[in-house]
């Protein structure tokens, strides 16, 4: 009679059955077990891949069937696709005399329960959920976690049975959906393959083995479990008795071959624990598979056994390579977290002064960067002044025209502009306002060269504005509108500055000392130079281009200084000034908890990696004492 520990129990009629699984090899796989299974409670499996067992196989091979049989507890059956979303069942061994219980969960569904009988239900209900009513696939994972002393302890993954031809109602690619879902399970070098396959097919065309093969070629991680054993033809019993002993299609974990519960016993309600017995007596009276079951490669209670061995192995050479990864990835996590700001203390006075310091960040950044500071990836004053030597060049290119004009004029003077005076006298009014005319079409380029200016200021203050207060949205939001407030301000003040400008060099006039020495500079007649003491050379209405060409030099020279000096001024160094003044005025009054409500998904972020660095280290402790 079996130990009380090895109960088990029938999902259909939660009775307690006769348990199908040994203690023997407890004591040497079990640290390595809980090992695995304190890095699954930590969470650890959702950073890597850890050891796992993928169940796959063709539609309706009896995957199901020898997930019931290792679980005990009844599985969603019937014809078509009954696994319809992954479904990762954790089998957790606990004390004798604890209570069975289980947890299903998906996406934010949790359900603890203690009945049996309750399972089948509770995982129809989730695959409707994910996949919807009918005969649609899912990739979203179901857990599905079982506590019971009559388990073995393994993490198994049973996967969408796959399919050759859409059946009504399915998408006309749900064969390559199941392969891709599949693919993604079988391909980690974590997993043990678990492939099912009818004995009644040719094994050579199954369309699950031919996809562990493709990911395992040399079979490594594969083990194939022969299932219906009874629904061979008579004469083909040899064929399968050299694939059970790896002849046909050779793998390194090899074959089993097991009987599950049929769907006519599901029908007769013959329970779990009977159809243990009946496997078991089935291949004790079979005239050519008795043998398999004192070769230890037949029965469910021969799977659950070499499948604990071959999990402790796989685990037992993935720890290296589990320990590495969590190195790899807990120096990867801290670099990213040591450039990650800090989140804002909960002690309200601590908070307060987080809060002020981070506007003092931001107003020293400002300040920076209107000093003339590099306090982004572009230099401002770069920027700024390539637009200035851009006006400056404006200015210079219409020098030409100016003077043509200018001696157009002249030339023109007596048949265009003479009035009463005498011949050889000249209005001086005719030529200020040719002066007049031409400066003040000048206005527009200096109004584009601020309208840039600002732009590229503005750009910059925004910029600074989404380093500093990146986590924080309502600090961020508060500066952008403060510095377009200002800068629209600013600029129609520097705007009106400009016309104004423009609007005294209507005046036509300089200091004489400026106006000879520029003049002696452009054009001094036969040696000599013009002053206020001799300008004899110069009193003549043919020199007039040169003496106005000279003055134009004057007015070029006052308008590229003074343009760009009016923009740095109110742009830049009152802009600043005003800004940070404003950022200072948040201190009073201001709902500091509010003014720092971080971006959910920068916070979820940090919270998401100061967790993993938590599990990860954790997980990292258990595995320095383990080994």
């Amino acid at each position: 009679m079996e130990s009380e520990q090895n109960i088990a129990y029938d999902g259909q009629n939660s009775k307690p059955m006769e348990g199908v699984f040994h203690s023997h090899l407890e004591e040497k796989v079990r640290p390595y077990i809980d090992l695995i299974d304190s890095f699954r409670l930590i969470g650890i499996d959702e950073d890597l891949a850890l050891p796992t067992i993928a169940v796959i196989g063709d539609q309706s091979s009896g995957k199901s069937s020898v997930l019931e049989a290792l679980s005990g507890v009844a599985l969603p059956r019937g014809s078509g696709i009954v696994t319809r979303c992954p479904l990762e069942l954790k089998l957790r061994k606990i004390k004798c005399g604890v209570q069975w219980r289980a947890v299903i969960s998906y996406k934010e569904e949790f359900t603890e329960f203690n009945d049996p009988s309750l399972v089948e239900g509770y995982v129809e209900k989730a695959q409707n959920e994910l996949a919807g009513e009918g005969v649609g696939i899912c990739d979203e994972l179901i857990t599905l976690e079982i506590m019971a002393p009559d388990v073995c302890d393994l993490t198994l993954i049973d996967l969408p049975g796959i399919v050759r031809v859409p059946v009504k109602g399915q998408p006309e690619d749900i064969g390559h959906q199941i392969k891709n879902l599949t693919g993604k399970y079988i391909e980690k070098d974590q997993t043990i393959n678990l492939v099912v396959v009818p004995c009644n097919v040719d094994i050579a065309t199954t369309e699950a083995l031919k996809m562990t093969q493709e990911v395992d070629p040399e079979g490594k991680r594969t083990l194939a479990i022969l299932t219906k054993p009874d629904l061979i033809d008579k004469g083909t019993e040899k064929n399968i008795m050299d694939i059970v002993r790896n002849q046909v299609i050779p793998l390194s974990k090899g074959y089993i071959i097991v009987k599950c519960r049929s769907q006519k016993q599901i029908d007769d309600k013959i329970s779990l624990t009977e159809a243990t017995r009946v496997e078991r007596e089935f291949f004790r009276r079979h005239d050519f598979f008795s043998c398999f079951l004192y070769e230890e490669k037949a029965s469910i209670q021969c799977l659950a056994t070499k499948l604990t061995q071959n999990l402790v192995d796989h685990i037992k050479k993935s720890l290296p390579l589990i320990s590495e990864e969590i190195k790899k990835q807990l120096w990867s996590l801290r670099k990213d977290l040591s450039q990650c700001e800090s989140s804002p203390p909960l002690d309200p006075q601590k908070r307060k002064i987080f809060f002020i310091n981070t506007l003092m960040k931001f107003n020293d950044k400002i300040s920076c960067l209107a000093s003339g500071d590099v306090v982004n990836d572009d230099n401002l004053f770069v920027i700024l002044r390539s637009e200035f030597k851009k006006w400056k060049d404006h200015l210079d290119s219409t020098k030409a025209s100016f003077y043509k004009t200018v001696q157009e004029v002249v030339a023109e003077y007596d048949l265009k502009h003479r009035g009463r005076e005498l011949p050889g006298f000249s209005e001086y009014k005719v030529f200020e306002m040719v002066v007049q005319k031409l400066v003040i079409q000048l206005t527009g380029p200096a109004i584009d060269t601020l309208k840039v200016s600002k732009d590229t200021i503005q750009k910059q203050f925004l910029d600074v504005s989404k380093t500093c207060f990146l986590n924080y949205p309502f600090l961020q939001s508060v500066a952008m509108n403060k510095i377009e407030n200002i800068q629209s301000k600013q600029e129609a003040k520097v705007e009106e500055r400009i016309r104004e400008q423009f609007e005294m060099e209507q005046l036509v006039y300089t200091q004489d000392g400026i106006f000879f020495k520029t003049l002696n500079d452009i054009h001094a007649i036969d040696g000599q130079k013009a002053s206020e003491d001799n300008f004899a050379g110069f009193d003549s209405r043919t020199k007039y281009p040169e003496m106005l060409q000279a003055y134009y030099e004057i007015v070029a020279q006052r308008l590229a200084d003074q343009v760009p000096m009016l923009i740095r001024y109110f742009m830049l160094k009152k802009s600043a000034q005003l800004l940070c003044s404003e950022m200072l005025g948040l201190m009073d009054g201001a709902n500091v908890a509010e003014a720092l409500c971080e971006k959910s998904d920068i916070s979820r972020r940090r919270i998401d990696m100061q967790t993993r660095v938590e599990r990860l280290t954790l997980a990292q402790d258990k595995l320095s004492n383990f080994l």
